[in-house]
């Protein structure tokens, strides 16, 4: 008993350590995202406005970030390769970890898909708080023209909106086509829409552009909930006695225990006196910080495997195995490998985009330049 344990934590614990890292942070950032939208004064007014829509869909939002962001590294398949056969990565835990990276990839894809119901939620209750409780007081926090305007306007008419419901059309189609059945019965289907992952970056870049969700910047000058003379006396609204002398300067005193003041002027048994308007500003996107990079990353990686492709290869010899296999061998120059490498093979003939990664069952040697990989025939021709 303890041998197999030491064998399944020498072979798996690092695994399973590096996907509690991966949760332990996407639950950080979703607590404290939240804990940032329910608790901070410069979102109380639009917390008044929007209650735990606003949490939720901010909170996932975070977490939609971190994993797009991740989700794209491990199909970095040159640097992993790169990292997996150097001597930078002596540690072969490190290097059973980074063959793990397609389940890290499906992993991560499968949290995009499910904070994104999530996000998706919260927003059409957003957007019907938007509507419904649209303020006559704070005009710069709504969306909505008036109160009571259709909530799928907001949904349909907008950047984000719109966006929005184009990229769960697109998640839509790639989380389908990933399925088991169909990339077994059509890899074409799955190969196909899972390529407008690109699609779905552009929209998701512009998704975050609108600015819709605004925060309050002048929390000196305004404290969230505090009482405006000025705003009082232009209304002509009755002042308590208590706040004439304080009407100069924003002060903060215990409020008179036997003075009975209703809100607006009473919070906590505190006066808050402020001397100017809140002021609004929407968020710079914070999403470009995260999928820039990354994005970029494999689109160099993709120019350069498109560029190394372009050499030449030679079909030395096909051969048919039992079962369905064949082993093709080929000659390319100035090719150069290691036992267990893999090549990624691509038929034009076939499909203009398709290829697919063989691990080398025949590598070349210093007298002999043929090398080769064993297909077995499933679908079109692998």
């Amino acid at each position: 008993m303890a041998l197999s344990w030491r064998s399944w934590l020498a072979n798996e614990g690092s695994k399973h350590l590096f996907l509690f890292f991966w949760l332990s942070l996407n639950v950080w950032f979703f607590w404290k995202t939240f804990l940032l939208y329910y608790q901070g004064l410069q979102y109380y007014y639009l917390h008044q406005m929007l209650g735990l829509g606003l949490c939720v869909s901010r909170a996932s939002a975070s977490v939609l970030n971190l994993n797009c962001c991740l989700v794209l590294l491990p199909m970095c398949r040159v640097i992993l390769a790169f990292l997996r056969g150097s001597q930078k990565v002596a540690s072969k835990k490190t290097r059973r970890l980074l063959d793990k990276s397609k389940t890290f990839h499906v992993t991560c894809g499968v949290t995009i898909c499910i904070f994104s119901v999530l996000h998706v939620a919260a927003h059409l209750v957003n957007a019907l708080n938007f509507s419904q409780n649209y303020s006559e007081e704070f005009l710069a926090l709504n969306a909505a023209n008036y109160r009571g305007e259709d909530p799928r306007k907001l949904l349909f008419a907008s950047v984000p909106g719109l966006t929005g419901v184009i990229m769960v059309l697109v998640l839509f189609l790639m989380c389908t086509a990933s399925t088991y059945a169909i990339r077994v019965s059509n890899y074409d289907i799955f190969w196909y829409t899972h390529n407008l992952f690109f699609v779905f970056y552009m929209l998701l870049m512009l998704h975050v552009s609108g600015g819709v969700l605004k925060y309050q910047t002048n929390l000196e000058e305004h404290p969230p909930g505090c009482f405006n003379p000025n705003k009082t006396l232009r209304q002509n609204l009755t002042v308590p006695k208590a706040f004439e002398e304080l009407f100069a300067d924003y002060t903060t005193e215990t409020f008179p225990e036997d003075l009975p003041v209703p809100e607006p002027f009473v919070q906590n048994n505190f006066m808050r006196i402020c001397s100017e308007e809140p002021k609004f500003q929407s968020h710079f996107p914070e999403t470009w910080f995260w999928i820039s990079g990354p994005l970029c990353l494999y689109c160099v990686e993709r120019l350069y495997r498109y560029i190394r492709s372009n050499k030449p290869v030679t079909i030395t010899s096909v051969i048919s195995h039992p079962s369905n296999v064949l082993e093709v061998r080929m000659v390319k120059d100035d090719f150069e490998a290691r036992p267990g490498q893999y090549v990624i093979l691509h038929c034009p003939r076939v499909s203009a985009l398709e290829s697919h990664p063989f691990t080398l069952t025949m590598c070349p040697t210093d007298t002999k330049a043929t090398f080769g990989v064993h297909l077995k025939i499933v679908g079109d021709w692998t």
